[in-house]
């Protein structure tokens, strides 16, 4: 789940908790809303757990193998 996916569950879930009034018969969308605020919320920590372990900086101190070098040549004469 991505950084949008979970942004969105934790509004939808905000929305069906905080704003909405209606009752739909056998099912709290109050308790839905949380749910959806619980999903997102622990998807947004999953997701920047894995992208921080992703960006982790490695550093060598190695030179590199081989260097060239590199020349620049001019077979047409430059303007007068």
């Amino acid at each position: 789940m991505g950084i949008g996916t979970s942004v969105f569950l934790l509004a939808l879930g905000a929305i069906l908790a905080f704003a909405v009034n209606a009752s739909i018969g056998g099912l709290d969308l109050d308790v839905v809303g949380w749910i959806l605020m619980a999903a997102g919320l622990l998807g947004l920590i999953m997701t920047t757990l894995v992208w921080g372990r992703r960006r982790q900086v490695v550093a060598t101190t190695e030179e590199p193998v081989e260097y060239r070098r590199v020349e620049e040549r001019r077979d047409v004469a430059p303007p007068l």
